[in-house]
């Protein structure tokens, strides 16, 4: 019995040895492995847009000061929330600041803040006209965006776009290098917005505003955003 448990131990003694090696040993690095990437883009018109309405004002006290920012805020937050409409027209308020102005001695010789107010929404002409009747904040930005259900639209577009354009550049490359195909080892996929050309420059728009009535929409166009799907990975060329 002794000699038979020896025996036992002395077999499992090798089994861990050999489990051992085989995880230490250094695997020999992938043959005919390609790293591959492709691309595919769809233009889509933008349906966004994002306005921003600010108002800025200085001061000896800061009290004073932060107080005129307030009533100019609160003005604009009730005059806006009455046409406000989800989805259409989202109201909310934007950065807050207050800010000590120092003199030559390097003391603080007053202040001065800034107040923002944001419309966004789809509706254009309802944003435009709205922000034209706020009189306590000018129109200070105008930038236009992409919203989540039109990306999520021609996302699966793109997609479809970047695998066809994979696959077949897999195929091409593998002909290229004497093969005859390749099977599939790993691949990410991954998306993005662009818009191309020129980003829509932030316009500051207090100038414009003093040749325009008060309640007059601003004029506003929105430009097209590209949706990108990149696909990339590794090919076992066969």
């Amino acid at each position: 019995m002794k000699i038979a448990t020896k025996i036992i131990a002395a077999g499992a003694l090798l089994m861990c040895a050999g489990a051992a090696f085989s995880q230490n040993a250094v695997m020999p690095p992938p043959q005919n492995v390609l790293q591959l990437s492709a691309t595919g883009t769809v233009d889509v018109q933008q349906d966004l847009l994002v306005l921003t309405l600010a108002t800025s004002k200085e001061g000896a006290d800061a009290a004073t000061v932060q107080t005129q920012l307030k009533q100019a805020l609160d003005s604009a937050l009730a005059e806006a929330k009455r046409s406000a409409q989800p989805d259409q027209m989202d109201v909310r308020t934007g950065a807050f600041g207050m800010y000590p102005r120092y003199g030559k001695e390097g003391k603080i010789n007053g202040w001065q803040g800034r107040a923002e107010l944001i419309l966004q929404g789809r509706d254009f002409s309802r944003i435009t006209t709205t922000a034209g009747k706020i009189q306590s904040m000018p129109i200070s930005q105008i930038a236009f965006d992409l919203s989540r259900e039109a990306r999520e639209k021609v996302e699966g577009e793109a997609q479809t776009k970047a695998i066809e354009q994979f696959k077949a550049r897999a195929n091409e490359l593998a002909r290229g290098f004497g093969f005859s195909g390749y099977t599939l080892r790993e691949v990410a996929v991954n998306s993005n917005e662009m818009i191309p050309g020129p980003r829509p420059r932030m316009m500051a728009m207090e100038a414009k505003m003093s040749s325009m009535s008060a309640d007059a929409p601003v004029p506003v166009e929105a430009g097209k955003a590209q949706v990108v799907v990149n696909v990339s990975g590794a090919v076992q060329l066969r």
